[in-house]
């Protein structure tokens, strides 16, 4: 009886207090039902919006196998040029890259989950066995920069099934492009030339088939000619027919050389891969609704033009003394000063040579002039433009002199010589000889004494013809000093030692100046520096203007003219192996002379590399210090 009352208290207190634990307990799990419902929506919206950058490509493949790289950009937005390749670590890049876009979205239980991705994809082939690394590729999307990881490839032996598939799909490729189906060749306009005669070179490239680029690009340096190149933007690609074949052909170069030297000329080869696009249909991709299964693969193919010989003939012998190295065909003529100058007035003698020919090589025609005429530096204008048959224009000089002394006087004609290679021989052009009738220069003065002058003596030979007659006064003289006279006096004496100094001075000086402007030799020497100087500064002047052709053509003038004029040999009988054996027989040590040829072989090439390998400012650096240092070397 007491057992049953205690359970029943029992039972009715927990009858009360069983709501309020109920209550608590379902507060609880709502509470936790919620929180996990909100991590779960968070982590389904984080992971909608993360930005991934991954790469896709077999971890294994057989050697000779094509398989695809595949770069992903997930929930991204890539800024334009921004992806980056990697280094494929000696795989062949048949194809790519392709790039390829796509947008999902997904719907489960109410939520929407879209992405978007952008695939950039190469196929490629691994021709030997073994580890292959895969560099991390790099893009950037929304100002983020996002790089793979490096990835290994093992590259294994194929076996025999593999082994013929591969070497099927392999042929596949490659029979699409036969042997003779892209040819490259240097085509000369003639085979044999006289020494400093121009010829021109076109570096052609036949094709049948779609070229994408070239690599490994290398052109000759030309030694042995003066070069230069000639713009092929106007070239349109034209059908020829070679051997039976029908090809599209295109110059891709095209240079005017001229031979420095006589014998027999070889032309470094031109090598360089092309890159030709093939297309190859797959049936494996084909489907016969929507067509396509090609694929378009890049096979390279090396090219190369080979050696060229080239015959250069000497020029003959016997050539006038007026000749200086010009060659082609050429006119001359002049605009002479007025016949009529007074004394002390300056005049100018103009001669233009203009035609066709080597204009690079052509220097000033020699002018004779009395030796009462005073001659100044020679003015030297020009108009040149390179065709394919040379360069064409003209080329002035002007000659400014001032008459010293009257008289009446004539100047000799100007030669000028050159050799026409289409006759072999040396013409020589001559202007008209000129009378010039030098007056009195009246401001002079009135009270000068009668002169004798003829055209063969200069004003210091001038003689007086007349001399005063003083009146005799009569008686006897009263004189009174008012002053200390000068005469005898110690200034009186001074004076004379001067004059008479100042007289041997100047004496001695003209005389100097005389002998030496009548040494061709020594007027060469002297105006060397300064030549190559002004040319310095007209390479400087591209060289910030950034025109590479136009500085390393400014720099070869200037490094070949200061070398002629200073060794007082001309410019077409220069070569680099002369250069470094006169260099060092006036004094230059061995390591500065091989340097001067050093830098105009720099010249050289950069010229026409297609990279900038070669850098300005130290080219002209360089230049400026061997011309200082040879300078210091040679003094006569």
């Amino acid at each position: 009886m007491l057992s049953r009352m205690r359970a029943q208290e029992q039972e009715t207190f927990l009858c009360k207090t069983k709501p309020g634990i109920m209550t608590k307990i379902e507060r609880f799990f709502k509470h936790i039902t919620l929180t996990f419902a909100a991590i779960v929506l968070w982590a389904t919206a984080l992971a909608d919006g993360t930005t991934t950058f991954e790469v896709n490509t077999p971890m294994m493949v057989a050697a000779g196998e094509m398989f695809r790289v595949e770069f992903t950009l997930t929930n991204g937005d890539a800024e334009n040029d921004s992806f980056k390749a990697p280094d494929f670590g000696g795989l062949d890049v048949l194809a790519g890259p392709v790039v390829s876009t796509g947008r999902s979205m997904h719907i489960v239980n109410g939520n929407r989950t879209t992405t978007t991705s952008m695939s950039i994809s190469y196929t490629v082939v691994a021709q030997k066995e073994g580890n292959i690394t895969i560099g991390a590729a790099e893009i950037t999307s929304d100002g983020k920069v996002y790089k793979t990881k490096p990835t290994p490839i093992e590259v294994v032996k194929q076996d025999t099934r593999q082994q013929e598939a591969a070497t099927s799909q392999g042929t596949t490729v490659q029979n699409q492009l036969a042997e003779d189906d892209i040819l490259l060749r240097m085509n000369l306009s003639r085979s044999s030339v006289y020494k400093g005669e121009p010829i021109r070179a076109s570096l052609t490239l036949y094709t049948r088939a779609n070229i994408a680029g070239f690599e490994n690009v290398k052109l000759p340096s030309f030694n042995g000619f003066w070069s230069q190149e000639l713009p092929t933007d106007n070239y349109q690609a034209q059908r020829v027919n070679e051997n039976g074949k029908i090809y599209n052909s295109q110059i891709i170069k095209e240079y005017l050389l001229y031979p420095q030297q006589a014998g027999e000329i070889t032309i470094e080869s031109t090598d360089l891969t092309a890159i030709a696009q093939v297309v190859v249909r797959n049936n494996r991709n084909f489907d016969p609704f929507f067509g396509g299964g090609n694929e378009v693969y890049n096979v390279r193919r090396p090219l190369s033009t080979g050696k060229i010989t080239l015959s250069v003939k000497e020029l003959p012998a016997g050539a006038p003394a007026s000749f200086k190295g010009a060659v082609g065909s050429f006119d001359l003529t002049s605009t002479p000063p007025t016949s009529e100058l007074k004394a002390n007035s300056a005049a100018t003698y103009t001669v233009r040579i203009s035609g066709t020919g080597n204009f690079s090589f052509i220097q000033a025609p020699t002018l004779s002039l009395p030796t009462s005429f005073e001659q100044y530096n020679v003015r030297n204008t020009e108009s040149i433009r390179s065709t394919t048959a040379g360069m064409t224009g003209y080329r002035q000089f002007e000659f400014p002199f001032i008459a010293r002394a009257e008289g009446e006087y004539t100047i000799v004609p100007v030669e000028f010589t050159y050799f026409n290679p289409e006759r072999g021989e040396y013409i020589t052009l001559s202007t008209n000889p000129i009378e010039m009738k030098i007056a009195p220069d009246a401001s002079a003065g009135a009270n000068q004494a009668p002169q004798v002058v003829t055209a063969t003596n200069s004003k210091e030979d001038v003689q007086q013809l007349g001399s005063d007659i003083r009146f005799i006064k009569l008686g006897a003289p009263v004189l009174r000093a008012s002053t200390t006279p000068l005469m005898f006096s110690s200034t009186y004496f001074l004076f004379i030692v001067l004059i008479v100094a100042l007289y041997v001075v100047a004496y001695f000086t003209l005389r100097r100046r005389i002998r030496d402007s009548k040494n061709s030799v020594l007027v060469r020497n002297r105006r060397a520096n300064k030549v190559a100087v002004q040319r310095f500064r007209a390479a400087e002047k591209f060289m910030r203007d950034g025109n590479r052709h136009a500085f390393f053509e400014e720099m070869l003038r200037a490094l070949w003219g200061y070398i002629g004029d200073k060794l007082n040999i001309p410019v077409a009988d220069l070569t680099k192996e002369s250069i470094r054996e006169e260099l060092q027989r006036r004094g230059v040590d061995t390591k500065q002379a091989q340097h001067f040829s050093d830098i105009i072989t720099r010249c050289d090439e950069a010229q026409y590399s297609p990279a900038e390998s070669v850098q300005m400012n130290d080219v002209y650096a360089d230049g400026v210090n061997i011309i200082s240092h040879i300078e210091s070397k040679i003094k006569r």
